[in-house]
């Protein structure tokens, strides 16, 4: 095989939560360079300019729309992907929420929202289309997209680090049933990231002096440093890889 063969998905279809900007709008972008028809999820409404850019790829693409927050929405969006563009070989979970708030003031309802949001939602939308791809005895690509706090404790966000260490491990259980199956599941850890859930802490100078001093790219990440890495993921070129954390991160978790 070809290392164009390698990294197409030509013929592909992907399913991408969270596309409307930031990292998943990048990401879906990147899916359709490789050849993949791409199903946009948006919050509250379609995401035009993501879909938009698909399509300028010469790629296919149809939106999907609803709270990830509640449970029923995981099953409808993926037979709403499946009737628009066909049955969905690669998921990138990558729709999250973040609430901060000193662990001694955290509400439970903020609590129950990012666990909800960030880590049940990816083990609907995981569930659903396993067990498609299972049943038509194809093989399939997940992609959870972790955080930096997969790893560590962070600061004044103990519901997000709880999701995004369960999401890693998530991640690693899954590949473990589903390897014999032919279905990776792979996780992206991105580091500080130039997105809209960064902005209270690009906006505090001290802090954000302090996170660039550690990072020995010196700069923060953008959401097109991730395309590398969910086309390889999402690709022939990741199937012997498999319950694999990748970090994109600048070099912090080296530091």
């Amino acid at each position: 095989m070809s290392t164009h063969e390698l990294f197409s998905l030509e013929g592909r279809v992907a399913l991408v939560t969270g596309a409307t900007s930031g990292l998943g709008g990048a990401m879906a972008e990147a899916l359709a360079s490789a050849g993949a028809d791409v199903v946009c999820h948006g919050l509250v409404e379609a995401p035009e300019e993501t879909m938009a850019a698909v399509r300028a790829l010469g790629r296919r693409a149809a939106p999907v729309v609803g709270d990830l927050g509640l449970p029923a929405t995981a099953l409808r969006l993926v037979d709403e992907a499946e009737a628009a563009l066909g049955p969905v070989d690669i998921l990138v979970n990558n729709a999250g929420t973040i609430r901060r708030a000193p662990a001694a003031e955290h509400s439970d309802e903020d609590w129950d929202l990012v666990l909800a949001v960030d880590l049940s939602s990816p083990f609907r939308l995981s569930r659903e289309v396993g067990k498609r791809l299972i049943a038509r005895g194809k093989r399939g690509k997940i992609v959870n997209v972790a955080s930096l706090l997969s790893f560590q404790g962070g600061i004044l966000v103990p519901s997000y680090a709880a999701a995004k260490g369960g999401l890693a491990q998530l991640t690693k259980a899954l590949a473990n049933e589903w390897a014999p199956k032919g279905i990776n599941v792979n996780a992206i850890a991105p580091g500080y990231m130039r997105t809209d859930n960064t902005a209270a802490l690009r906006a505090d100078a001290s802090r954000s002096r302090q996170i660039l001093e550690r990072i020995p790219a010196g700069r923060w990440g953008e959401p097109e440093d991730l395309a590398g890495a969910v086309v390889f993921l999402a690709s022939p070129a990741s199937d012997y890889v498999t319950g694999h954390v990748l970090a994109v991160d600048g070099g912090w978790l080296a530091r």
